[in-house]
């Protein structure tokens, strides 16, 4: 059975489902000296503190992964068989 993972973080009411873009904006956070308004301000959040909060839960090895990367294992979940979706 072919298996495919997404991640979704839930941040108060929110729910940011981790795709492309996300992953995208999470390689310049890593990479560049992005404060977290800034971060909050590119996923949608309210403020500095939900963004920490988001930086918290999330794992450090999707940060680095390379969007190019992870745009190519979701496309795979299109012919998945079952897709899970992990709630961090």
């Amino acid at each position: 059975m072919n298996m495919c993972y997404k991640y979704v973080v839930k941040i108060g009411e929110k729910k940011i489902e981790i795709d492309e873009n996300i992953v995208k904006i999470l390689n310049t956070y890593v990479r560049t000296e992005m404060n977290l308004e800034k971060l909050a301000e590119q996923l949608g959040l309210d403020d500095w503190s939900e963004a920490y909060e988001f930086v918290k839960k999330i794992p450090a090895w999707i940060m680095w992964t390379p969007s190019i990367l992870w745009k190519k294992e979701m496309e795979k979940c299109e012919k998945a068989d079952k897709i899970k979706i992990i709630e961090i």
